[in-house]
């Protein structure tokens, strides 16, 4: 299958926001590839043998994503922001998920192979990430932003300047402030 160009992307996009179901249907196989890279980048990330799978992880983001009300879509690249934005929750949520169970909480019987893969400090790491993202989100909203897009969402300089709506110039110097607040933020749990 042929990459699809931006443009053709942005204008389905654009359809489905006016309401286009059939454009949705066109997008999916379209942009499938992209969510399955962000996914997988997602999931290097994760402790091996973690139960929730590459696929699953873009079926979820996938359901939050058609499940907003009247998103407006930009473009390619705005639709790959929201949803790294999407699998970034999913893995948070399903971290504190899984983090609530280890503390007892809705317990059920596991047996000693699935014990093991879960890891109760890449779950709480997970989540002290998601707590500092939001805090800087309060301090530096576009900063946090950038972190987003860029870490989380793979997108170049050039594609998080365009989805903010300023210049690389700017990303570039949001980026590395962001990182040296989080480095300050985090540094104690390593």
């Amino acid at each position: 299958m042929m990459t699809p160009s931006p443009e053709e992307v942005s204008q389905l996009l654009v359809a489905w926001s006016n309401g286009d179901q059939a454009a949705l249907d066109k997008l999916m196989p379209l942009v499938y590839d992209e969510l399955h890279r962000l996914a997988k980048r997602y999931m290097a990330r994760q402790q091996p043998g973690h139960t929730l799978q590459t696929t699953a992880l873009i079926h979820e983001a996938y359901l939050r994503l058609v499940g907003q009300p009247a998103k407006r879509w930009q473009n390619r690249a705005h639709f790959f922001a929201v949803a790294a934005q999407a699998m970034r929750h999913v893995l948070v949520d399903y971290a504190r998920s899984r983090h609530y169970a280890k503390r007892g909480g809705g317990a059920r019987a596991v047996s000693l192979d699935e014990a093991a893969v879960v890891s109760e400090e890449r779950a709480a790491e997970l989540i002290a990430v998601d707590e500092a993202l939001t805090d800087l989100a309060a301090l530096h909203p576009r900063q946090s932003q950038v972190v987003e897009l860029r870490f989380f969402g793979g997108l170049s300089v050039e594609e998080t300047a365009e989805v903010l709506k300023v210049s690389p110039d700017t990303v570039r110097r949001d980026w590395r402030m962001a990182k040296a607040w989080l480095y300050d933020q985090l540094r104690n749990l390593v």
